[in-house]
């Protein structure tokens, strides 16, 4: 009983063995037999020479911005624009409720009315007192009058003279209160000192304000500029003219350009000096990330792979490379910087090595390749 109990249990193991095999056998026979993938285009990494860069980085703002702010106290009592809105210089955009700037107004315009009165009747005095001294300068040729009243006359003339000559002063100080009254007047109307965009209104209507406070900002949106933070160490090589390569986020290309102005002082803080990239183009907004490689004026060795062949998986980036036997394996590279229609490869491709640039999305790795340009 005990012989036959175990030749039974080795008669399965036996069974399931032969049938292990026999399966791994005709996999291997499907996969060697698996058809190579057509429609695949290739192209070769190259070794060349590359231009020496830096890439900096730096915010966009406008050329040409203005803050307005408030001259007077008060409150705001009318508000007519908004963030976005688009504004022409001299256009009425708030005013603001300042009663004691009114009230002063009122009273320079009172007291200029009377000072002008006053030289109106200094004036009826002097053609007075010079009328009676020339009949008493007749008299007195005439001996008709004592040399006393003469002289009272001729005193009385003079003091005329010089009534409208306080007067007129009087007047002329009382006219410059008033215009200086009527500009501080003016101060309640807020108007656009420039042509642009309102791109902040930190003020709501019916906010106190008090002088030199901020009521909104204006920019230009005609023309902007990068402002680049460049280390300090290149001080002497960044200058303007410098040829640098612009990115702004969001913008989706890459365009050349040129350092238009460098700021000779440096930020003690962060050891950087600032350069200004003029910019041109459509899109663009005050504040936006921006990067730049500059041109250094010198070339190293680098490996260039067209930018067709990077794709990324997840957080990785990678391309597919196709060996002698013509199995294609994924690879991961580290990119570097774009020149042109090529990227350069940091790491993880070496020169001569053909990478898929068209069809990739059908290769799998370990798929067997037929290219369309390959012999």
């Amino acid at each position: 009983m005990r012989a036959t109990t175990t030749a039974c249990i080795f008669l399965p193991l036996a069974v399931l063995l032969s049938g292990g095999c026999s399966n791994s056998g005709q996999g291997e026979v499907l996969r060697q037999e698996q058809p190579a993938l057509k429609g695949i285009t290739l192209a070769e990494s190259v070794s060349t020479t590359v231009p020496e860069s830096l890439e900096v980085v730096g915010s966009v703002r406008a050329r040409t911005s203005a803050v307005v702010s408030s001259r007077i106290a008060g409150t705001v009592s009318l508000f007519k624009v908004r963030e976005g809105d688009r504004v022409k210089k001299g256009e009425l955009l708030a005013r603001i409720n300042a009663t004691e700037s009114l009230a002063g107004l009122a009273q320079a315009e009172a007291a200029t009315d009377e000072a002008q009165q006053g030289v109106d009747e200094a004036r009826t005095r002097k053609k007075l007192a010079d009328a009676t001294f020339l009949r008493y300068t007749k008299l007195y040729d005439e001996q008709a009058v004592t040399r006393q009243e003469f002289d009272i006359k001729q005193a009385e003339r003079d003091l005329a003279s010089q009534g409208v000559v306080r007067a007129e002063a009087r007047l002329k100080q009382l006219q410059a209160s008033g215009r200086s009254a009527s500009a501080v007047a003016d101060y309640t109307k807020i108007v656009a000192p420039i042509s642009g965009v309102v791109t902040a209104k930190p003020i709501d209507l019916g906010s106190t304000l008090f002088p030199g406070q901020p009521l909104l900002t204006i920019e230009d949106d005609g023309s902007y500029q990068l402002d680049l933070a460049i280390p300090q160490s290149l001080g002497g090589k960044v200058v303007s003219g410098t040829h640098v390569t612009v990115t702004i986020d969001g913008g989706g290309s890459s365009y050349s350009a040129r350092i238009a102005e460098v700021v000779p002082a440096a930020d003690p803080v962060s050891r950087t000096f600032i350069a200004k990239v003029n910019l041109s183009g459509t899109g663009l907004r005050s504040g936006s990330f921006g990067r730049a490689l500059i041109d250094m004026g010198s070339g190293v060795t680098g490996i260039l792979a067209p930018k067709q062949a990077i794709f990324e998986r997840g957080a990785l980036t990678a391309v597919w490379v196709v060996d002698a036997d013509r199995i294609a394996r994924m690879r991961l590279i580290k990119p570097g910087r774009a020149l042109g229609d090529k990227i350069e490869i940091v790491s993880g491709l070496s020169a001569g090595e053909k990478v898929i640039i068209a069809g990739g999305e059908k290769v799998s790795d370990g798929s067997k390749i037929e290219p369309n340009n390959s012999n």
